[in-house]
């Protein structure tokens, strides 16, 4: 019992360790970027103020939103840059307790995962944010003067980010379900109309309610999942073991 406490501690202590490290790599990363906060709002705003009329600006109706505004996505980014730099400490803490074939299996997922969730706030950002904006202030009333707020744009921001950023990790959560024995290719198959009708429903709840940015991150959402089913069966095929010519197992990739 006094030995499986200590075991226990010892990871604990470890774990603190690495949560210390990654806070401190996301700490410097804002420090680093602090000076150019103001700049770094200016390039998440741009999608939204080149749609609006020549001379409109974006308001702050709080006494210090203009300073902390900036600082949150600066944090964000902060984030965003230390990711690779997190996900090493995160993967130090559980890869000795994986096996072999594990290792050779989370190494990969984790580079994609976090590529994908990259691709996906780049998707929102350069594609979904100029398509939405374009669409609804051209059928804002013209007796409106359109101001939007820097808080409440930073909010959705991070909303759809959020959310673009899990959708595109859509194929490696297929992947995982298959490779753990959750479910087979077959029934991921079988599943697919379910699964076209639970990502316009998911669209519909996690993002703003117009058609347009529901219908832009679930169609999205139906391509990653056949992009996931075609992953899974590559790796089954290279997983598949080589027979020689008496049918006899060679060895498995």
């Amino acid at each position: 019992m006094a030995e499986q406490q200590d075991t226990f501690i010892s990871h604990l202590v470890e774990l603190r360790g690495r949560l210390i490290k990654a806070i401190v790599a996301v700490a410097i990363v804002f420090v680093a970027l602090f000076y150019w906060s103001s700049d770094i709002y200016d390039l998440l705003a741009y999608p939204m103020l080149r749609v609006l009329p020549e001379g409109t600006h974006m308001i702050a109706t709080g006494v210090v939103t203009p300073f902390l505004v900036p600082m949150k996505i600066t944090m964000m980014v902060s984030f965003f840059i230390a990711l690779p730099y997190v996900l090493y400490q995160a993967w130090a803490f559980v890869a000795p307790g994986l096996y072999e074939h594990e290792k050779k299996l989370v190494v990969p997922l984790i580079v994609m995962s976090t590529l994908l969730f990259f691709s996906g706030v780049a998707f929102c950002y350069f594609f979904v944010f100029g398509a939405v904006f374009r669409a609804v202030y051209r059928w804002a009333p013209h007796s409106i003067t359109v101001a939007p707020d820097i808080e409440q744009y930073l909010s959705f921001a991070m909303t759809m980010f959020l959310a673009f950023g899990v959708t595109f990790e859509v194929p490696v959560a297929v992947v995982i379900l298959v490779r753990t024995g959750v479910v087979t290719l077959e029934q991921l198959k079988s599943f697919r109309r379910y699964f076209i009708v639970g990502a316009f429903i998911v669209a519909a709840i996690v993002t703003p309610p117009d058609v347009l940015s529901q219908t832009l991150l679930a169609i999205p959402l139906c391509l990653l999942f056949e992009v996931g089913l075609l992953m899974v069966r590559f790796l089954d095929k290279r997983a598949r073991p080589l027979l020689d010519s008496e049918g006899n197992r060679v060895r498995s990739e």
